[in-house]
């Protein structure tokens, strides 16, 4: 069974910057949509970003021009690259591989966090 196990969040002062990864073992990331999600303290848990297997991006309006998601299939990796980071931005940020089966519940990893403080 797929495990995904995130890294890369710590804190930060404003304006810093993150790469967070999300690795896969025990399956494969080449073949399936892994999105971004971030959970802030009293907030429900909010998409950030999508990549598909062709590589086709998709952003949340709030973070678009400021985050970058890519992924390398030989690595099992999905990154996201946080640029300008902003208060707002601090969350717990988990990565969540989509069923290939529509409707169906994918793989959430166990998050990692995101403190953006000065």
């Amino acid at each position: 069974q797929v495990q995904l196990v995130e890294s890369g969040g710590g804190l930060v002062q404003p304006g810093g910057s993150l790469r967070l990864s999300c690795a896969a073992s025990g399956g494969s990331f080449s073949i399936f949509t892994v999105g971004w999600y971030r959970q802030a303290p009293g907030k429900q848990r909010e998409l950030v970003a999508t990549i598909t297997s062709r590589g086709e991006k998709t952003y949340a309006d709030s973070v678009k021009g400021r985050f970058t998601i890519s992924r390398d299939n030989a690595k099992n990796t999905v990154y996201l690259q946080i640029n300008s980071l902003q208060p707002e931005d601090t969350a717990v940020y988990y990565c969540y591989r989509h069923s290939l089966i529509p409707g169906a519940v994918g793989t959430w990893g166990q998050g990692t966090q995101v403190t953006v403080s000065s």
